[in-house]
């Protein structure tokens, strides 16, 4: 299974850097075609690649420039042709109302191994209220 994880981290690796490049192609290659993706913002519930692609590209149009992403507590669960991830995400960067800020993202990720290229089939994204950044507490 050693090699079964390493491929899934290195798929969530790429997933984290399309991200940050905001490289909406590279992202949705990452994507099952039936993917379903539960977000934060309306309608909460993104059913297929063609919804789920307008909600990144919405993301992605928040900001100014790139999107800083960085993975925190990241466990991979890994059987046969399935698995199960879930992580902390800091979502930072400069919006496009000028504000410079970032947000604590909870990530719960399916994936599936098909033709020996693993996908993400299902992704539930939610933020678990305001916590300070790490080294950021007394500021």
């Amino acid at each position: 299974m050693a090699s079964s994880e390493s491929e899934v981290r290195a798929m969530l690796d790429r997933r984290v850097e399309a991200c940050r490049a905001k490289d909406l192609d590279k992202l949705m290659s990452l994507y099952a075609s039936d993917i379903v993706y539960f977000d934060v913002v309306p309608p909460l519930q993104f059913k297929g690649s063609d919804e789920v692609r307008r909600n990144f590209k919405r993301w992605f149009d928040e900001y100014e420039g790139s999107i800083g992403l960085e993975t925190h507590e990241l466990q991979i669960a890994v059987s046969a042709d399935v698995a199960f991830v879930h992580m902390l995400h800091v979502d930072s960067g400069t919006r496009n109302n000028g504000v410079d800020g970032a947000v604590w993202i909870r990530s719960t990720v399916c994936c599936r191994r098909s033709n020996d290229k693993w996908l993400i089939t299902h992704e539930h994204i939610s933020m678990p209220g305001t916590w300070p950044l790490p080294g950021a507490e007394g500021n």
